[in-house]
């Protein structure tokens, strides 16, 4: 990478931090603004876990392949009824052994 290579990627990190920090705070100053949040707007703050949640699982059991996939469904038939670390530790165990042959 030469200098001005180097120089781009600061301007896009900065650019990004600049970007994430004003939509952090706009958020922030508009909702202290308001004196009560419309229902519409509080249906929508609350269906954000849902859709960045789905965001980051839907690619990986699409495209990881077959032990991702059913490690992914294992672990949510042990979430409904256990532990998170024990839905994360069953999770892992599935993608390790279809890894290495053991199912």
């Amino acid at each position: 990478m030469d200098a001005a290579q180097h120089l781009d990627l600061i301007y896009v990190i900065l650019a990004a931090a600049v970007a994430t920090f004003a939509t952090r705070v706009g958020g922030y100053v508009l909702i202290t603004r308001l004196k009560h949040i419309p229902p519409r707007l509080e249906a929508a703050l609350n269906a954000v876990p849902a859709a960045v949640l789905t965001t980051l699982v839907a690619p990986a059991f699409v495209y990881g392949g077959i032990d991702v996939a059913a490690s992914m469904l294992v672990a949510f038939a042990v979430g409904l009824r256990f532990s998170t670390l024990r839905m994360l530790v069953v999770g892992w165990a599935v993608v390790m052994a279809i890894r290495h042959g053991f199912l």
